[in-house]
């Protein structure tokens, strides 16, 4: 089948883009909460260093604030081999506890706290010009600590003025750009959302490709080209990085939406992180051309996508499919009902939110699932057994009121995918749910706040379930 827009047709893997999208690019549930319990884990080491170096130093320096923030907090993170997420974590002090500190020093005491409850990281915390970084070299990933203090011009100003520690203090609005992307989400649905996501994927398709520009530009640039005025995401995609071309061939400038419009792309680095972009998409781009070919094949369809994305799923499906001819992916023998809480509602994380789990059943009696797995499963065999019951209900959150909660229990696993029973509908059932082990897989259960049409906060909680 072929997609239709004006004089242009383009061939139609729409399905298949689709699929590579939520299954390939979207990073799984279960490491988006891998990501949030590091993020809280690494604020708590720097809350209890910081008690440390206060004693030490006879100073008494808190933490005022914190706030998730850059492609977590907008949900635009992407699957990477590489394990090199970013968890980018703002830390703000009000400007009278930190008196005269400059922004340098200020830096250098959250390294020094951070450094006494890091020991076991290969490395120390980094001190860059624009955060403190810690690196996870076993796992890839690094978290970047923004360091920011806050003032009222007035003691009656409802809203304070925030600065970040940079090469000096510069007024920055720390919840401006996650603002700004809501509204852009809202009005722009989240189609935009996705070709971030897509855009990334492709800077980083390519192991020898270096000096790629960073998430917020990609960010800046989608949502100033989106091409929304196509039915399929594939073609969403394709005439956005198109216009991103014809964009960057007229300037490598790019201003935040923010921060009254400051430079993103100031430094030589900068320029030529932008040609480096302009000049590897305008190459890979090309090697589309054949889906407007009249005789375009779906395998050279599926190949083009392959040489774009360089990954293996799209090789995947020509061997899956062997016949040229064919248009249609293999049938699934299950019926995937899975869906995505950014497909509902906007998301903006702005707090945490804690699953309450608890288990009973074959004469245990009702505890903390995780007591139950940590002190009464098998051996390297962490599971629950089947016939117990499963309740979850709101536990510890910092969101202070939500209009309702969503939940989301998703089972995973060939036995699931055999009873054509995943489920994964996301369902407004209430502060409370019940659930009960079934049969064998690695399940889990999420929940959703909703505050003003935004999810604001998402908790996870992981339900392995095994045979008795």
């Amino acid at each position: 089948m072929k997609l239709r827009k004006g004089k242009d047709i383009m061939y139609d893997c729409s399905k298949e883009f689709n699929k590579f999208y939520f299954k390939e690019v979207v990073l799984p549930e279960t490491e988006q909460s891998e990501l949030r319990e590091k993020r809280k884990l690494n604020i708590k080491r720097l809350k209890d260093g910081l008690l440390e170096y206060n004693k030490e130093k006879g100073k008494s320096y808190k933490i005022a604030e914190n706030r998730i923030q850059g492609s977590m907090a907008m949900h635009t993170t992407v699957q990477n081999d590489k394990n090199d997420y970013d968890i980018d974590i703002g830390i703000v002090f009000e400007e009278n506890n930190l008196n005269e500190l400059g922004p340098f020093a200020t830096r250098n005491m959250v390294a020094d706290s951070l450094k006494r409850k890091t020991g076991q990281f290969a490395e120390e915390p980094d001190i860059k010009t624009s955060c403190v970084r810690l690196k996870y070299i076993s796992t890839g990933y690094h978290v970047d600590f923004a360091i920011l203090k806050r003032s009222k011009e007035n003691s009656y100003d409802r809203d304070y003025v925030y600065k970040h520690a940079g090469s000096a203090w510069s007024v920055r609005h720390l919840k401006a750009l996650e603002e700004w992307f809501n509204t852009e989400i809202k009005y722009k649905g989240d189609n935009l959302r996705k070709v971030i996501r897509l855009s990334k994927m492709f800077c980083k398709s390519k192991e020898a490709w270096k000096n790629m520009p960073s998430g917020l530009i990609q960010t800046v640039l989608c949502s100033e080209t989106l091409q929304n005025n196509y039915s399929h995401l594939d073609e969403i995609f394709y005439y956005t990085m198109q216009a991103i071309i014809n964009r960057l061939n007229q300037s490598f400038d790019v201003l935040a939406p923010v921060d009254n419009g400051r430079p993103l792309v100031s430094r030589d680095i900068d320029y030529q992180r932008m040609k480096n972009w302009k000049n590897r998409l305008e190459t890979s781009i090309k090697e589309l051309d054949v889906l407007f070919d009249s005789n375009c094949t779906y395998n050279k369809a599926i190949e083009a996508w392959y040489k774009f994305f360089n990954h293996s799923y799209w090789i995947d499906l020509e061997i899956k499919i062997g016949d040229e001819s064919s248009s249609v992916c293999e049938s699934k023998k299950f019926t995937d009902t899975e869906e995505f809480i950014e497909e509902k509602y906007p998301v903006y994380e702005q707090y945490d939110v804690e699953i309450d789990c608890k288990i009973s059943g074959n004469g245990f009696r009702i505890m903390p699932i995780l007591e139950y797995l940590n002190n009464y499963a098998p051996n390297l065999k962490r599971f629950i057994p089947h016939n117990f019951s499963i309740k979850c209900k709101i536990g510890y959150t910092n969101c202070p009121t939500y209009d309702k909660v969503l939940w989301k229990v998703l089972n995973v696993g060939s036995e699931a995918e055999k009873r054509n029973n995943i489920r994964g509908q996301i369902q407004n059932r209430g502060e409370e749910i019940i659930e009960y082990s079934r049969f064998f897989g690695l399940h889990y259960i999420e929940c959703y706040l909703i505050k003003d049409g935004v999810c604001v906060a998402i908790g996870h909680v992981d339900v392995p379930i095994g045979i008795s």
